[in-house]
């Protein structure tokens, strides 16, 4: 069974930092591309970053790069996303997602497979 398990996710002032972790099982993850999306109440899904399979080749939506950092730990099964220099504007549930490629893509309709989402909550 194909599972995706957020964690990290909590509550923290504006400029402060957060690690999330996406732990998979289920599939052979080194050939799988690795993203992370978010949602806030009232918006659609929108893309944060995303990591490739194999060369480790990443990507980031314009509003998060230069404060997160994504990366994997294949020997692990994980993912992370390290949060820096948080804003109000970065409060959503944050997801997960893997699709079965070399190359990742911040399009989310290209993923297959999705964790329950962590809550990520900014104070200003």
């Amino acid at each position: 069974e194909v599972q995706l398990v957020e964690s990290g996710g909590g509550l923290v002032q504006a400029g402060g930092s957060l690690r999330l972790s996406c732990q998979a099982s289920g599939f052979t993850f080194d050939d799988y591309a690795i993203g992370w999306f978010r949602q806030a109440p009232g918006k659609e899904r929108e893309a944060v970053s995303c990591i490739s399979a194999v060369d480790g080749s990443t990507n980031y939506a314009d509003s998060v790069k230069g404060r997160f950092t994504i990366s994997r730990d294949n020997a692990k099964g994980t993912v992370y996303l390290q949060m820096n220099s948080l804003k109000p504007e970065d409060t959503a549930v944050y997801y997960c997602a893997a699709v079965l490629t070399f190359r990742c893509s911040l399009w989310y309709t290209e993923y297959s497979f999705w964790g329950q989402g962590t809550q990520v909550t900014v104070s200003s």
